[in-house]
């Protein structure tokens, strides 16, 4: 009797492996659709002040249909998202206008441009021995132009941009449909999860996804208003301080804003950034005018720009973010992500929270009789 328990209980965890596997392979051979069911709940989370906002609007008395209150949702989530894009991607064209205007009507004092890159060159040389001691800069930037734009991959670069393009567009319709409907039923991400798991612990279940739901609201929220404070921050620094343009500065700081979404490495990389194209366009707009900078003073300049406003952001709104929004100490946060980001790199650093945070409720929620986990977790609910 007991050998035959002994079987049937061995058979039982052989069906859940074999589930478990079955719905792993799924979820990889549909991983694209799970990615936009993924990105439609992420829309979701952070439409949900909006709707919330919007619900206590009255039209002649009457409440307004959650369809109506989801569309609306919708465009002002896309209008942000398009008007940042509209506001990064000039950026680099409108340098590069103002360079080749520039440097056309700056023809007369080509020498001091020249005397400038040679002063460059033998700095390089003294620091980096190893570049030789013909080695010219703009010489290198030309050759890696010619490489990188080589005529023969024309044609398959266009065939890459042009399904790149055909991708997005699919990806984005579908995020935008079925982030729709997730905006006006907020409980209908639940009740998917909740049918497909045992009736005895749907539930639970469903609790646990409800409060996942509201501390990742809160944290993408808190995260696009890191967004915003940094590129704010850097904008006003560019334009009023480093006087690199208004347009131009405010390209540069999106950029940088987006890049900080990154931990860590982002800021570092936002701010390599900034730094090359605000020395770039203001040289170029100084050479125009015949009036060239210290380059030393422009270049410290803009690197205390972006370095101030990186405190700002560690000492204020992280702490924000990932103390209030999440609930975690910033310790526990930074183990989390020096793990993910050993795994997986900086993809691995992006998803660390939100899945950190998923973990931590399923934790308090079905192993809080686990000392270490209840130690850990404490509450994750107001």
């Amino acid at each position: 009797m007991s050998e035959e328990r002994s079987t049937d209980k061995l058979a039982r965890y052989i069906m859940w492996v074999a589930a478990a596997a079955v719905i792993v392979a799924l979820c990889w051979y549909f991983r694209s659709v799970l990615v936009y069911i993924i990105l439609a709940a992420v829309v979701s989370l952070l439409g949900r002040p909006v709707m919330r906002l919007l619900r206590k609007i009255k039209l002649k008395g009457k409440a307004t249909p959650d369809w109506l209150l989801a569309i609306l949702t919708l465009v002002f989530i896309l209008v942000i998202f398009l008007g940042i894009i509209t506001q990064v991607i000039p950026v680099v064209s409108s340098i590069i206008q103002s360079i080749s205007g520039n440097l056309q009507t700056a023809s007369f004092n080509a020498s001091e441009i020249a005397r400038w890159m040679e002063k460059f060159n033998v700095w390089l040389i003294d620091r980096f021995p190893s570049l030789g001691r013909d080695f010219k800069a703009q010489v290198a930037v030309v050759n890696w132009i010619k490489d990188a734009f080589d005529i023969s991959s024309v044609t398959s670069v266009v065939g890459s941009v042009a399904s790149a393009l055909g991708s997005f567009g699919i990806g984005l319709f579908s995020v935008v449909f079925i982030g729709f409907f997730f905006i006006k039923d907020d409980r209908l991400f639940r009740r998917i999860v909740g049918s497909l798991v045992p009736d005895k612990i749907e539930n639970d279940v469903i609790d646990a996804i409800g409060d996942i739901e509201h501390l990742l609201s809160r944290y993408f929220g808190g995260l696009l208003i890191e967004v915003l404070g940094v590129a704010t921050l850097n904008f006003l620094g560019l334009w009023l301080i480093a006087k690199i343009g208004f347009y131009p500065a405010i390209g540069i700081a999106f950029m940088a804003g987006l890049l900080n979404v990154i931990p860590y490495v982002g800021p570092w990389i936002g701010a390599a950034i900034g730094v090359i194209l605000g020395l770039v366009l203001k040289l170029s707009n100084a050479a125009a005018l015949g009036v060239m900078p210290n380059f030393w003073v422009l270049l410290l300049t803009l690197i205390a720009i972006f370095a101030i406003t990186q405190m700002v952001d560690n000492f204020f709104f992280q702490p924000f973010i990932y103390s209030t929004s999440i609930k975690s100490s910033p310790l526990e946060i930074f183990i989390v992500l020096l793990m993910a980001g050993h795994v997986g790199g900086i993809l691995g650093m992006l998803v660390a929270i939100p899945a950190y945070t998923v973990l931590r409720v399923v934790a308090a929620r079905f192993f809080q009789h686990f000392k270490p986990i209840r130690r850990l977790v404490g509450d994750t609910q107001d």
